[in-house]
């Protein structure tokens, strides 16, 4: 399967959306509901809301033909309506989604790769995401540095340092 990699623009929300709905329910073979409900969720739908405001940072994988397989994005959010990885205000959190099929394939870690780089090349000191512990991709996420800094819940906080 042959990917490109493309930096996601307004038009991508909506798959954006999709992809966020896929990063919540992970697990193979998981029924999600319709990405609505999951969007109505305060918790959830900051994720995607008014995306991009400014600054924002994401990555769009395609495979051949243009077909979006996943997707990479960063964001920041107040102490007042903190992401699940939140370790700051100034400290943008990763969320990805990559399509089930397409798993497992270096998908993710190229979306992730390309979406450090940015923020490097942006002068960024931080990234933070959040991952349940049993997800296979906090495995991916070591490997490209980053380090656990809190666990509740069955969730990691994850946090790489850039530059």
């Amino acid at each position: 399967m042959g990917v490109e990699l493309r930096t996601a623009t307004t038009q991508d929300r909506g798959f954006l959306e999709r992809m966020l709905l896929v990063a919540v329910h992970w697990r193979p073979g998981a029924v999600a509901p319709p990405v609505e409900e999951v969007l109505a969720q305060p918790a959830l739908g900051h994720y995607v809301d008014g995306w991009p405001r400014a600054g924002e940072l994401g990555v769009i994988a395609e495979a051949d033909g243009g077909e979006p397989i996943g997707a990479a994005w960063c964001r920041t959010f107040s102490a007042e309506d903190p992401g699940y990885g939140f370790v700051g205000e100034a400290v943008p959190e990763i969320s990805i989604g990559v399509v089930e099929r397409a798993r497992g394939r270096g998908v993710g870690r190229a979306l992730m790769a390309t979406l450090i780089e940015a923020a490097t090349q942006r002068g960024i000191a931080r990234l933070s995401l959040s991952v349940e512990t049993e997800n296979p991709a906090m495995r991916l996420y070591e490997a490209l540095g980053f380090v656990t800094v809190s666990e509740a819940d069955g969730s990691a906080t994850m946090v790489r340092e850039l530059g």
